[in-house]
């Protein structure tokens, strides 16, 4: 740890003592009484939390009931604003030009902050150097659903129909680049099948769009999932992660017809790039608590996700990990949207 205090040998020679570096420490110390005097009184205004998707989809179930709780432990309100399109491209760019004093946050999903980087030659923002991680909220699986026309009741069903009809079947997304989009390719290239992709603004349309039968499969969210399930208006085949989900009675797709197949989504928040680190701890803290209430557990226990929390450092070493994953991905399925 750097001390502010000089060595007693720069004490008895203060002439010798460059004055620059005088100066270089009292503003480092300036700054650092500064930055302190600003996370005692964080925040000053209401927070902007920047949603990279249109409203109606499932990160709007997870993040209102939370963003609510938020403002009420830091006594300011926290206004939602959606900023939907280009994979949630259009979002992240609002969120990395931000002023970097807490004021503004993003929720971000897997898409933006570990596919987008290999889907995308031109990509309006940098995930690991835009940012300030904050910490990882939750994590949990899309669900395959598939159309009730479709004459198919199984994963194994859904693999022998798209090679009997290649080109045939269509897939919808929340987006190119969306992680439900990348599921359906990492599907696809798994299963030597070839469905067509369908990107919508956001994944209620492309709910929508599926239960209109525009198109006929979908990986979405549970919550979203859900009533679509419940109500017979779509029928689910299968659960991308490697576990099943509880209470739910429904295979695995890697124990149904692929073996090691895995694609979940994971949600975080971040902060712009140089927000003073006593904020983002602050906002860390806050988050968390407010993540931690009962009305809270119970909105990610309805989503099928599993509360997971980090710190900021572990939530960007959980980035790289995701991105290089990712990126092989990408690579495989040779995915790419410009």
């Amino acid at each position: 740890m750097t001390s502010l205090f000089l060595p007693q040998h720069l004490e008895k020679n203060m002439k010798t003592v460059n004055a620059a570096a005088w100066m270089s420490a009292i503003a480092f110390f300036s700054g650092s009484c500064a930055h302190a005097q600003t996370a005692a009184s964080f925040p000053t205004k209401p927070i902007r939390l920047i949603l990279p998707y249109p409203p109606g989809g499932g990160s709007d179930t997870i993040v209102r009931p939370l963003a609510q709780r938020l403002g009420e432990h830091l006594k300011q309100q926290v206004i939602i604003d959606n900023r939907g399109g280009a994979g949630g491209n259009i979002g992240m760019e609002v969120a990395a030009k931000a002023p970097p004093d807490g004021h503004t946050i993003v929720f971000a999903l897997t898409a933006q902050l570990a596919v987008n980087p290999a889907l995308y030659r031109k990509l309006p923002y940098d995930p690991l150097k835009d940012y300030e991680p904050i910490t990882l909220l939750a994590s949990g699986p899309y669900i395959l659903l598939v159309h009730p026309s479709l004459p198919v009741k199984s994963v194994k069903d859904l693999i022998a129909l798209a090679r009997a009809r290649p080109d045939q079947l269509t897939y919808a997304s929340s987006g190119s680049g969306s992680g439900g989009h990348l599921a359906n390719e990492l599907l696809n290239s798994t299963a030597k099948v070839k469905m067509l992709h369908i990107p919508y603004k956001g994944g209620g349309q492309a709910l929508t769009a599926v239960i209109a039968g525009e198109a006929q499969v979908i990986f979405s969210p549970y919550a979203t999932a859900k009533p679509q399930m419940e109500s017979g208006r779509l029928r689910p085949l299968g659960v991308s992660t490697a576990r099943r989900l509880t209470g739910v009675d429904l295979p695995t797709i890697a124990e149904a017809a692929l073996p090691g197949f895995d694609a979940g989504v994971w949600y975080a928040f971040l902060a712009p790039a140089g927000t003073p680190r006593e904020i983002v701890m602050k906002l860390n803290g806050e988050i968390l608590r407010a993540a931690s209430q009962p009305e809270m557990k119970s909105v990610l226990a309805k989503s099928a996700l599993e509360p997971i929390g980090s710190t900021p450092e572990e939530l960007g070493r959980f980035m790289k990990s995701e991105i290089a994953k990712w990126a092989k991905v990408v690579k495989e399925a040779n995915v790419h949207v410009d």
